[in-house]
């Protein structure tokens, strides 16, 4: 064991300031498991595809233009009745 390295490091970590000790402190915590946060995001994902009948989130480019046109059309159809009223 490197035992004067251990002792440099108590020195130089005694000579710290409080912010500077609490930012070596949380550098050294351990960093959350990769794999539970994973696991938290595929659940989280499983509700949200439960809930939509797993209806699927991803669109292609083309879908999102032909959804936009269709929601412009109802816009101005619906501008147009209020306007100039049904036609008959």
């Amino acid at each position: 064991m490197n035992t004067k390295l251990v002792e440099s490091l108590v020195q130089v970590i005694q000579s710290l300031t409080s912010e500077e000790k609490a930012l070596l402190e949380e550098k050294l915590k351990p960093r959350s498991n990769w794999e539970v946060q994973k696991k938290k995001l595929q659940e989280i994902h499983a509700q949200i595809a439960a809930r939509r009948g797993e209806e699927s989130l991803d669109l292609g480019l083309a879908d999102y233009i032909q959804q936009g046109r269709d929601e412009r059309t109802a816009q101005q159809d619906e501008l147009v009745r209020e306007t100039f009223g049904k036609p008959k």
